[in-house]
């Protein structure tokens, strides 16, 4: 008897399940079926503002496999269809297609969550007005680009300081804009401490962006037409004729929650090792809808990234198809950039060990990419945390020029490995002088931090 699979979601997390399910059972014994709202299915969303920026050359070079691609290895997708309700007793999905309304109502025997996230959209005056962006989705990126060629003045604000934030900023400058980024916190990117956040902030004022921290947006004012022309926080006005919002993302768990499916302390589907619905043999989850094991602090967090949907996908696939995979989770692993601005964390932040309840110390170096008698070395800073007295490393944040944000990945292995910092020094890293100084900068960094452990005592 042929089992019946339904995939709410098309991109990195449903898509990869359906893949790899239908690699692993023919169409015979497993039929797919795939509910994707919008007009596109596997595309890299971390891609749009490098397309918008102008380093990709097309909106099509951000989609991995089409739908038709899809439909060829008898993947059944559905697009403009939303699914507006879920019936976990009876086993049936209801969906609507969102150009003519139709609704239906389709049954499945095993069913993959795969919902994405929305975008922190906050009830603000003029939030929805013409002119005001979000950076989601391919249409998002369509649209915005649009405005960018249309908009009669070429004044930007940015309402955000995380990765969209700062890279959609350099994408604005690149379009002709002056950039003014608002944002609530002391300094951008607050996935980094704000001292090395800091460096971030002379980054893009060196660029020319007007940094405005510590400020709060409470409305999008707009003209006669209904267009966006301003954006006001902290009692300040900031003319603008493009708005682009950048305030991070919760998970898209709405049916989920409606079903009474378990949600995590960050809004979250909670699921086992195997991406499994806790509670729910036939339901699986993964992607940005999801909360995933940190493995520093073995805490539950929503981190969404593209990284951690393909994997989930991956092992959806897997078991759904009858084979058997696991994720064992993430240790929090995110590069960016900005103009030459390299970025890059892993592990905990400061403010993140002391909510754990860790006693940790710290230590910043500064360095290069390369031996400092070769052409061209680029400087960057590293900042480690580490466990007092057993030396744990904790955690890595790394911000220089070119070479700097890869060198995050040695921090990544070695907090999965759960080595102290003092093992750390001790890694047998590649070396030649236009790779890198006798002694990485990593690696001086975790001589430093050693020290301080061992002062500390």
């Amino acid at each position: 008897m042929t089992e019946r699979l339904v995939i709410i979601g098309g991109d990195a997390t449903g898509m990869s399940a359906a893949s790899q399910a239908r690699r692993l059972r023919g169409p015979d014994e497993l039929e797919v079926v795939v509910f994707e709202r919008g007009r596109h299915t596997s595309y890299s969303a971390c891609g749009i503002p490098y397309w918008i920026a102008g380093d990709v050359e097309s909106r099509d070079r951000l989609i991995a496999r089409t739908p038709e691609e899809h439909r060829a290895r008898r993947i059944d997708v559905r697009l403009g269809t939303e699914a507006i309700e879920l019936d976990i007793a009876q086993r049936w999905v209801r969906t609507r297609d969102r150009i003519t309304g139709a609704e239906d109502r389709i049954g499945y025997d095993k069913l993959v969550l795969a919902t994405g996230a929305r975008p922190i959209r906050p009830p603000l005056p003029g939030i929805d007005a013409r002119g005001v962006h979000g950076v989601q989705t391919l249409d998002d990126g369509e649209a915005l680009l649009d405005t960018l060629t249309t908009a009669g003045g070429r004044r930007a604000v940015v309402v955000g300081a995380g990765y969209i934030g700062v890279e959609m900023a350099e994408a604005l400058i690149r379009h002709g804009f002056e950039v003014t980024m608002v944002y609530r916190g002391p300094e951008p990117m607050a996935t980094l401490d704000p001292d090395m956040g800091a460096l971030v902030r002379t980054a893009l004022c060196d660029m020319g962006v007007r940094v405005v921290g510590d400020a709060e947006v409470t409305e999008i004012r707009t003209d006669g037409d209904g267009r966006a022309c301003a954006a006001v926080a902290a009692g300040q006005e900031y003319p603008a004729d493009v708005v682009v919002l950048g305030m991070g993302v919760h998970p898209e768990t709405d049916l989920a929650r409606a079903a009474g499916l378990p949600l995590g302390a960050h809004g979250g589907l909670l699921t086992d090792i195997a991406m499994r619905v806790r509670g729910h043999d036939d339901i699986w989850a993964g992607g940005d809808c999801v909360e995933v094991l940190e493995l520093v602090t073995g805490m539950r967090r929503h981190i969404p990234l593209g990284t951690h949907a393909n994997k989930h996908g991956q092992v959806i696939g897997s078991n759904v198809g009858g084979g058997y995979a696991t994720f064992p989770g993430v240790v929090g692993t995110a590069v960016s950039k900005v103009c030459g601005l390299e970025v890059a964390r892993t592990g905990l932040r400061e403010k993140e060990a002391h909510a754990a309840g860790l006693q940790f110390v710290t230590a910043t170096i500064e360095s290069t990419s390369r031996a400092g008698y070769y052409r061209n070395p680029s400087p960057m800073t590293v900042k480690m945390l580490a466990e007092c007295r057993t030396g744990r490393l904790l955690g890595v944040q790394i911000v220089g020029r070119e070479g700097a944000a890869k060198r995050v990945d040695i921090a990544a292995v070695a907090l999965t490995a759960g080595m102290t910092v003092e093992q750390v020094t001790a890694l047998d890293l590649g070396y030649a002088p236009p790779f890198s100084p006798v002694w990485d900068p990593v690696l001086v960094a975790a001589r430093k931090t050693a020290r301080a452990v061992w002062e500390r005592g």
